[in-house]
């Protein structure tokens, strides 16, 4: 069970992520409402640093600003596309993170741990669960996309992913993340991890 809240743009949803005890949370450097500034995101990520994983996340980046990332931001991970990672130019040491989108192929190349989702990042759409199901018994699939307190149950128990990411689904306003339903969904979340894990016994 791993669990990341993504799109982290105010010091309440960083203390809130840090009370939901999740393992990771993001920060967007990609176009998007949430988007931030490296040194924005440092001084957001400052007092979780070292307490959850600080994932980078962008789509298609350019190399300077990944430089600007790995050198204001200095992030646990990033996470990107996955052909991202074969035009960029990054430090043996730093973990990554794959993207797979719908469409993705057979599990040959397969990364280890990837995130599967939608089309579009932080939009709210779904992700095709079918072939999240797939992908999980090939890799430790994190699964995202259109996930919410509400449906995060049923999605574990179709899927069965190594973990799960949540943007928008946790969210009163675009880009305003709400505690409550941060709670909510991490709550929702482990009871439905460990009700397949008690199921798999």
């Amino acid at each position: 069970m791993w669990l990341k809240i993504c799109g982290m743009t105010s010091p309440d949803a960083v203390t809130a992520a840090l009370q939901a005890r999740v393992d990771a949370i993001g920060f967007v450097f990609s176009p998007s409402v949430r988007r931030l500034e490296p040194a924005q995101a440092a001084q957001l990520a400052a007092p979780a640093r070292g307490r959850v994983s600080l994932i980078a996340v962008t789509v298609h980046p350019e190399q300077r600003l990944v430089d600007e990332i790995l050198r204001v931001f200095q992030p646990d991970v990033l996470q990107t596309d996955l052909q991202d990672f074969d035009v960029l130019t990054l430090p043996d040491t730093l973990v990554r993170l794959p993207v797979l989108r719908a469409g993705a192929g057979s599990g040959a190349a397969l990364p280890r741990r990837m995130l599967f989702e939608g089309a579009r990042s932080g939009s709210g759409e779904a992700a095709d669960w079918n072939t999240a199901s797939r992908l999980a018994r090939m890799s430790e699939l994190i699964l995202a996309g259109g996930l919410n307190a509400h449906n995060v149950a049923a999605a574990i128990r179709a899927v069965r992913p190594y973990g799960v990411d949540v943007s928008s689904g946790v969210e009163s306003d675009p880009g305003r993340k709400s505690a409550q339903m941060m709670a909510e969904f991490v709550e929702a979340a482990r009871a439905a991890f460990q009700g397949v894990a008690h199921d798999e016994r």
